[in-house]
């Protein structure tokens, strides 16, 4: 009883996709040397993993432009504001697989806005009426379970609806499986009870299913469950542009949620779903022509590939080789490392050298690989050359275009600046 109560407190539902593997009929066996031993690589298979979310209900959100001109997104946040929005992109699992580094940022950040003067009374503010989509929350001890299990996966998107000047005021959480299937929509009733607190007790909820005419009642006796049906909502911040909203729930959890998202953070989410992304990143390089057109540097730090265009699939060592895969370490002294994590501690480790080529151009060569067992390495004797052409590129993420003229999307992770 108590586990479904929880779940309807989310309003969460996890959905894994199907995985298959595509065959490459272009393919050919390469012949490589490990260790002083010459080897053929199979390159007609290999596994291509794809990070699904599944959007939310909201129509009308539903048909925002994907990419917006970066000053104009910029307009929507205050500095402070931009800060929290930096330390949350590229984050996956809204929080969950971030570092201990990534979360004290967003700590920070929020603990900033929080001592700010945002919207006085958030709750008779009609800015705090509408849709949220929620970007972060974290799962202390006090959550649920389902809440620690289910909240930090991507194959879904969680809106939170508020309205509160109706006849029938009230609080909604809504979770969209995919466009072909549909939602969940779990309701609660809302009451004011200050400048900053909404009380709630959920009622109601339901399963709209696109294949269905009708909705289907989701199984929790609300009614039964007395207090554990009940909870409360305090608006910590509520921005004055009413595009970004921090809230604490009775949980002791944290929310970050927000009605205009930044462009990268569009650009993030499109990918997430793996739907028309080519188009979405070029459409994002070509809205900001003014970044492309200047001199860009490829910046130091830890930057993990979240996304390729590539079509034809390799053995793993040669997407790996190929910076495919896995994450990049970029050295101010013009060295360049791709670190690939296979399983139990065993790692995948390509290094070579990058010189610049022109004004956005890299020659990049990769020449010294080994698979890595905690302090012992063995070597793999294989070699790519290839130009990298930084198309974007700003503290927190990075589009280029590497071997094989293929698009990449990189985001920063080890919370480094540029200096």
């Amino acid at each position: 009883m108590a586990t479904a109560i929880d779940l309807a407190k989310l309003g969460l539902l996890f959905r894994k996709e199907p995985f298959s593997p595509k065959p490459n009929p272009t393919a050919k066996n390469t012949r490589m040397t490990w260790a002083g031993h010459s080897f053929s690589v199979n390159r007609n298979f290999s596994p291509r993993r794809r990070l699904h979310v599944k959007c939310s209900i909201i129509d009308q959100q539903e048909q925002e432009q994907v990419v917006k001109d970066n000053s104009a997104a910029a307009s929507v946040f205050t500095k402070e504001e931009t800060s929290l929005i930096d330390a949350l992109i590229g984050m996956q699992g809204r929080g969950s697989s971030a570092s201990s580094k990534q979360l004290q940022d967003v700590e920070g950040a929020v603990k900033l806005l929080e001592s700010l003067e945002g919207v006085a009374d958030p709750t008779s503010s009609n800015l705090i009426e509408g849709c949220w989509k929620l970007m972060f929350t974290t799962r202390p001890g006090t959550a649920s379970p389902i809440q620690r299990t289910f909240v930090g996966f991507d194959s879904f998107t969680v809106f939170q609806e508020v309205y509160l000047r109706t006849n029938d005021p009230r609080v909604s959480n809504i979770v969209k499986f995919s466009d072909a299937v549909g939602e969940l929509k779990v309701e609660a009733r809302a009451t004011i009870e200050d400048g900053k607190r909404i009380l709630f007790q959920f009622d109601r909820a339901a399963f709209s299913f696109k294949f269905l005419p009708f909705k289907v009642p989701y199984p929790v006796p609300f009614r039964l469950l007395g207090d554990e049906a009940k909870g409360w909502l305090d608006t910590t911040y509520l921005s004055q542009s009413g595009n970004l909203r921090l809230s604490r729930g009775n949980k002791g959890t944290t929310f970050v949620l927000q009605k205009e998202t930044d462009s990268r953070q569009n650009l993030l989410s499109v990918i997430s779903t793996g739907i028309n992304v080519k188009e979405a990143v070029e459409e994002f390089v070509s809205s900001n022509k003014s970044v492309a057109e200047a001199e860009l540097e490829l910046l130091e730090g830890e930057w993990q590939m979240l996304w390729s265009s590539q079509v034809e699939t390799d053995s793993w060592i040669e997407n790996a080789a190929n910076g495919l895969m896995g994450n990049q370490i970029v050295r101010p002294n013009g060295s360049l490392k791709y670190l690939v994590d296979i399983f139990l501690g065993l790692k995948f480790s390509m290094t070579g050298t990058f010189v610049k080529s022109g004004t956005n151009t890299y020659d990049v060569t990769m020449d010294d690989g080994a698979i890595v067992i905690g302090p012992y390495g063995l070597p793999v004797e294989t070699q790519t050359k290839m130009t990298m052409e930084i198309l974007y590129t700003d503290d927190k993420i990075r589009i280029s275009r590497g071997y094989n003229r293929i698009l990449f999307v990189h985001v920063r992770i080890d919370g480094s600046k540029q200096k």
